[in-house]
């Protein structure tokens, strides 16, 4: 089978079984969804929205966190993993998006890696969601299902993954690819107990054909 094949079916297969493909983060606008995916590194989506509806009731904007002592950020995500380290980084992202951005969110995923806490996965999740941008972020979820379907080949890094995906799926349909691999590898494809009686592409999965 081609790569080109295999890329065919694995979105013929997506666009059918998983037409609504969205993040299961909650927000509301952009500043919403940029302090959640923050908090989001190395945590559960399922935590994160747990802690975002006060944090962002005392703080529902820019400005108003960029006030804020990281100590008082602290206070109210403490339950959420590293939370040291994200309360330095929303408040560096909220003052620099004051500072530097009039209190906007940026589209555009350089301007976004500005922002304290914002790397390139983080920039493309906000660029793709918020601004439909054709940017693949590329989380542990992304990078082993598509090795696994075989829509990568010997990549080493996220970047390579990003670069191969990106490079093989039609713009107006990345946004929506990140999340059909995302939700896919979340409760589908599990990295230590794949479920692949459950899983349609078994007849195009390299993995699979390993397992056999």
């Amino acid at each position: 089978m081609t790569t080109k094949e295999r890329y065919r079916r694995t979105i013929e297969y997506f666009t059918e079984n998983m037409p609504v493909a969205e993040t299961e983060l909650v927000y509301d606008d952009p500043f919403g969804l940029i302090v959640a995916v923050i908090l989001s590194a190395q945590c559960t989506d399922k935590r994160v929205n747990m802690i975002t509806p006060a944090l962002l009731e005392k703080f529902p904007d820019a400005y108003s966190m960029a006030e804020a002592q990281p100590s008082d950020i602290f206070e109210y995500i403490r339950s959420c993993s590293y939370p040291n380290n994200k309360a330095l980084h929303l408040s560096g992202m909220a003052r620099t998006l004051v500072s530097e951005f009039g209190g906007r969110v940026p589209s555009e995923p350089d301007l976004l890696q500005k922002l304290p806490g914002v790397g390139r996965k983080t920039a493309n999740v906000v660029a793709s969601v918020i601004y439909r941008k054709p940017v693949m972020a590329v989380d542990t979820h992304v990078f082993r299902v598509a090795a696994r379907i075989g829509l990568t080949r010997n990549s080493k890094n996220p970047l390579d993954t990003e670069l191969q995906l990106t490079r093989n799926i039609a713009p107006e349909l990345i946004h929506k690819a990140h999340h059909w691999l995302i939700l896919h590898g979340r409760y589908v494809c599990k990295a230590r107990k794949p479920l692949c009686e459950k899983c349609g592409l078994t007849e195009i999965c390299k993995f699979y054909k390993t397992r056999k």
